[in-house]
């Protein structure tokens, strides 16, 4: 982290803009420096005050940066990594805080010159809310992020980024990009796409009758429709098959439903009482819920 003076964050969004103002209160001796395509944004950003400096042009942002992040949506990273690639000094880390992570890595193979340190990152942490002036100094707090990396990846780049994170309140753990896409998957993507199908298969007329635990559940399919288009996109393998791993339990339940065994109905119930169980005493003893 030493040799840290400048990072540039790319795009200026809930999360971008979050970091930026992290690096401002917890690591004051680097320039927090912030970009995004759109002219209105930079306005916002500037009035708002999330980064020491509000750049007008993408080249400009990163030419004295010594970490750049990528906070733009997915779709887009291929071509800034293309866009930047000329203009980053030598040594310069990369990363960028996607939700997926194999086609991130091959993008940056692809495009980033050799001089430059790609290091995959995901900080889990986020909102329903969009938009600059939802952005906290403390979103990170308390946040797991992966940080994910192949044989190539640089370790020194790799030691830098994990400390970086760790200084905004991450708590950061290492993988490769397959296994991350595999983990997120299940336990993230799946998720979503399964709030969305519960609110696509509901009765608009009856939604009115919902209680807490329907607003609960599908929570998450309020996000916004562009990134989760994007996410799925590139992890379409391992959600697709956590769907048909959730089909195959909603037949089970069905069939048993169906048939009147309350004795299956009733231990597929608690099967998945206890294991909530056990998830949930996990997040309390690792402080994870409060």
């Amino acid at each position: 982290m030493k040799d840290l003076r400048q990072v540039t964050v790319l795009g200026m969004g809930l999360l971008g803009a979050s970091v930026t103002l992290a690096v401002m209160r917890s690591i004051s001796r680097i320039r927090a420096v912030g970009y995004s395509h759109r002219a209105s944004t930079r306005k916002k950003a500037e009035d708002l005050g999330v980064a020491h400096e509000i750049s007008n042009g993408l080249a400009e942002s990163v030419q004295n940066a010594d970490l750049v992040i990528l906070a733009t949506p997915l779709s887009t990273f291929e071509d800034v990594f293309q866009e930047i690639a000329q203009h980053l000094k030598p040594g310069c880390i990369v990363t960028d805080v996607g939700s997926t992570k194999v086609h991130p890595h091959h993008w940056a193979e692809a495009h980033l010159p050799k001089t430059a340190r790609y290091v995959g990152s995901h900080p889990i942490t986020g909102s329903e809310k969009r938009g600059i002036e939802f952005a906290r100094d403390d979103l990170l707090t308390g946040a797991r992020c992966v940080l994910t990396r192949k044989a190539s990846t640089d370790e020194n780049a790799l030691q830098t980024v994990q400390a970086f994170w760790e200084t905004l309140g991450c708590m950061v753990h290492i993988m490769g990009p397959a296994e991350h896409d595999r983990t997120l998957g299940y336990v993230s993507h799946l998720p979503h796409v399964l709030a969305v199908a519960l609110v696509n298969a509901s009765d608009p007329g009856r939604l009115q009758f919902a209680g807490k635990g329907f607003i609960d559940t599908s929570r998450i399919a309020s996000g916004p429709s562009n990134i989760w288009t994007d996410i799925l996109a590139t992890n379409s393998d391992n959600v697709v098959r956590g769907i048909h791993r959730v089909v195959k339990e909603l037949l089970r339940l069905q069939t048993a439903i169906r048939g009147g065994n309350r004795k299956q109905v009733e231990k597929l119930l608690e099967q998945a009482r206890a294991r909530r169980a056990e998830l949930i005493d996990y997040k309390i003893r690792n402080k994870e819920l409060l």
